[in-house]
């Protein structure tokens, strides 16, 4: 679950709901409400599966 990070927003989308892309500035979601920037960072988990965690902030490119 991931919560939109504009203050007066914040609502909660599941990963089937975004779209993560790169932008420029790492790797994102658009909240699908507000529009606001909203940063993920990539991992791989045990199994091979991708997983994708929200970050506060800008990641550092």
């Amino acid at each position: 679950m991931f919560t939109c990070r504009n203050q007066s927003c914040q609502a909660q989308w599941e990963l089937a709901d975004v779209v993560i892309k790169n932008e420029g500035q790492g790797l994102l979601f658009r909240c699908p409400m507000c529009g606001a920037r909203n940063y993920v960072e990539k991992f791989e988990a045990d199994d091979g599966t991708v997983v994708y965690e929200q970050i506060e902030g800008k990641p550092f490119v």
